[in-house]
């Protein structure tokens, strides 16, 4: 049954994978009786499961019939096909440090190639989810400057450097900022157009005022943050409203803002609405591959100019 599933699927999926993608969701709890999320990266694969779910016998057997349609139908060996556990994670936690081994390599999407590491954290270094998104912003006419807020691994950085903008990414890790330098690196565009900035994200919206203004920003803002380096404690929901005004301090008059979250039951503040032009994005945003519809929240948000 999950052979066949996982056939299906990859048929489906042929078309636009047809395209130069590498990497995408193959499988994602179709079926009951297997509860697992698998996700393809060249000739790796990376498969999902609750933190209790092998404590139940049979869809622990299961489970071993999914590992081995995996090898039948992509034809990855097993040594490649990489096991995580999703539990609840916040903030910071989904990037904590589980290995060290360095393992990247690049995949490519569209004309695009960013760099995976499947092994040393939680995460891969690429939201899948966010494929629509950088695709819909590598095809813009970038003439001017691009600001990506908690930037991670700097793809979205990249999607825009790729539309002609000169990028300035923000994040608190060195970790992450570094592997957004190897990814533009990785795309042949000019570090000097492109700048990486560590700090506090928050902290440094608060103290931004002067700055000539950008006419793309990515704002994508962990759920929920306690970490050691920030010196609030934050939440999305409660603080979107601060953040969303400071953001549209630093956006052009004719430019546009892409907020996204994670938090499945987020309820945007109707006072952004009354402020601000903003569409609903969501769900136009979500990935054909992805069988979850509440992955994440994006609002493209715009200036009135009345």
């Amino acid at each position: 049954m999950i052979k066949n599933r996982l056939k299906k699927n990859l048929k489906r999926r042929k078309p636009w994978l047809n395209e130069k993608i590498e990497a995408f969701r193959l499988y994602d709890r179709d079926i009951p009786e297997y509860p697992f999320i698998v996700e393809i990266f060249k000739e790796h694969s990376v498969v999902w499961k609750k933190t209790d779910i092998i404590i139940d016998k049979e869809k622990s057997h299961h489970f071993d019939e999914l590992i081995e349609a995996i090898q039948d139908v992509m034809g990855i060996e097993k040594e490649k096909i990489h096991i995580k556990e999703r539990t609840k994670k916040s903030g910071q936690d989904q990037y904590e440090k589980l290995a060290k081994t360095q393992s990247t390599f690049p995949v490519k999407e569209y004309e695009l190639e960013y760099l995976v590491n499947l092994e040393d954290y939680l995460d891969t270094g690429l939201f899948l989810d966010h494929r629509p998104l950088r695709q819909e912003i590598q095809k813009m006419n970038g003439t001017g400057r691009m600001l990506n807020l908690f930037c991670y691994t700097g793809s979205v950085s990249v999607a825009a450097a790729k539309a002609g903008f000169q990028t300035y990414s923000i994040d608190l890790s060195k970790t992450y900022l570094e592997w957004a330098r190897e990814n533009l690196k990785l795309n042949d565009f000019d570090r000097e157009d492109h700048i990486l900035l560590n700090t506090d994200v928050l902290e440094w919206l608060e103290k931004e005022k002067d700055m000539v203004p950008f006419d793309l920003i990515f704002f994508d803002p962990p759920t929920f943050s306690n970490s050691k380096s920030m010196k609030r404690t934050f939440e999305v929901e409660k603080d979107h409203l601060w953040m969303i005004d400071k953001c549209m301090e630093l956006l052009s008059k004719d430019g546009v803002l892409y907020f996204s979250n994670n938090k499945r039951k987020f309820k945007l503040d109707n006072i952004l609405l009354e402020k601000y032009l903003i569409k609903d994005k969501s769900e136009k945003s979500i990935p054909q591959d992805f069988h979850d519809r509440k992955i994440h929240n994006l609002f493209e948000v715009r200036h009135r100019n009345d």
